[in-house]
């Protein structure tokens, strides 16, 4: 299927590439069909692409390349609707925000995807994750000059 994006231009998309949000997500329940890219100048970035709103794009990231001990607990209820007998099964991806000062990821609402049912949910995890974790860039450590 071929799908136009403000972002991105005409892209083709398998159609079996499609991933499927039944309740779509928070703020876009009418967009319920995404397609997931990969950037191409970043391989840590990848975009949730709506298939049927050409100007909603969502930068996503897979939160354990920045957060290496993220650990999430979601509510059973939360996983039913994406037919996951272990959440091992999923991907978990998290929004990219641009704050104030630097980038942020939701770590309290990541989005998880089955990937062999093509379905995906946007969940609010318990315990006390943030909604804004700052993305602090990493400096080279300085060298001796004299």
């Amino acid at each position: 299927m071929r799908i136009s994006t403000t972002r991105f231009g005409r892209i083709d998309v398998e159609t079996d590439d499609v991933l499927h949000f039944p309740s779509g997500m928070p703020g876009l329940e009418g967009c319920r069909e995404w397609a997931l890219l990969a950037d191409a100048t970043n391989d840590a970035l990848g975009w949730l692409q709506s298939t049927n709103r050409s100007d909603i794009a969502i930068a996503v990231v897979s939160p354990r390349r920045f957060v290496p001990d993220y650990q999430i607990r979601i509510p059973r209820s939360e996983l039913t609707p994406l037919r996951l007998s272990d959440i091992g099964q999923a991907q978990v991806l998290v929004v990219v925000s641009q704050g104030s000062r630097s980038l942020t990821l939701n770590l309290k609402a990541p989005i998880v995807i089955n990937l062999e049912a093509r379905t995906g949910r946007q969940v609010v995890a318990s315990g006390d994750l943030p909604m804004q974790y700052e993305l602090v860039p990493e400096r080279p450590p300085l060298k001796k000059s004299a």
